[in-house]
């Protein structure tokens, strides 16, 4: 047709600055990490006069960035395994074995997407108080595991319930467990749909500033979106060393992202293919 070389032209055009709008302020960090505060104001959108790792040396020596990280990396991971363990149960449970109350328990879950987390967080916060939760490692997972569920639910409830039943039923014929179909059978081919739960929840626990700063008091338990406030004053920011610890706190989520997304691609395709 006359009109779809200048349709897909549109759309590659769309898709190129899309790519710009979302690429350019994580180039415009990355090269402010190696600027100083001077150049950084005087010339914000150009390239720095000279690649000196200053600023990530500076905040290598003068925070506990090792701390912050190692902190947010077992939040994180122990949350995500959290939520795609309990996700991927409830789930699987809710699409492959209806019951009476399937649908009530799937819209519980769905709640949850409605209703932001932060909106409780007073009777949240007296909540771990009361167990003794405030200021832990503890407190901030099992926060970020409530807030991960509805998701990870929605997503793996869609994609189990349309993988087709005559592989359960060939597996039960051969004298296979429950457990042994669930694992051996379904959970492999929901792994696309795991990965998509695990990654969109990833990346707002790891960037989460509110949580942390609301449960967390101690300098040794902080995450390093709190951690690297330190360089925020009130009445001076050194912006050279916040922008090289924001460069290095987003180097690790995003190669967990390139390292999975195949699978993510092939999760959303397969879905958009269902």
């Amino acid at each position: 047709m006359r009109g779809e070389p200048i349709k897909h032209g549109l759309i590659q055009a769309l898709l190129i600055l899309n790519a710009f709008v979302m690429l350019y302020p994580l180039f415009v960090m990355v090269m402010s990490a190696f600027k100083s505060n001077a150049e950084i104001f005087a010339s914000p959108f150009a390239l720095p006069e000279s690649f000196a790792f200053t600023n990530a040396s500076r905040m290598w020596s003068e925070t506990s960035f090792i701390l912050y990280l190692l902190n947010s990396l077992i939040v994180t991971a122990a949350a995500i395994a959290a939520i795609v363990v309990f996700g991927t149960m409830a789930a699987y449970a809710i699409a492959r074995y209806p019951f009476r109350l399937s649908s009530a328990a799937f819209m519980f879950f769905l709640a949850g997407l409605m209703v932001p987390l932060k909106l409780a967080i007073i009777p949240l916060f007296i909540q771990l108080d009361s167990l003794g939760l405030i200021d832990t490692r503890l407190g901030l997972i099992l926060v970020y595991t409530a807030m991960g569920l509805p998701s990870s639910v929605f997503i793996l409830t869609g994609f189990l319930r349309t993988l087709p039943g005559e592989l359960e039923e060939s597996a039960r014929i051969e004298g296979a467990s429950e457990l042994r179909i669930m694992l051996q059978v379904m959970l492999p081919l929901a792994r696309p749909a795991m990965v998509i739960a695990a990654i969109q929840n990833a990346v707002p626990i790891w960037n989460d500033f509110f949580f942390p700063l609301v449960f967390i008091s101690s300098d040794r338990l902080k995450t390093l979106p709190q951690g690297l406030t330190v360089f925020m004053g009130e009445y001076n920011t050194d912006w050279g060393v916040l922008f090289a610890g924001l460069t290095l706190a987003a180097l690790p989520i995003t190669l967990v992202y390139i390292a999975l997304s195949r699978q993510f691609i092939a999760g959303l395709t397969q879905g958009a293919g269902k």
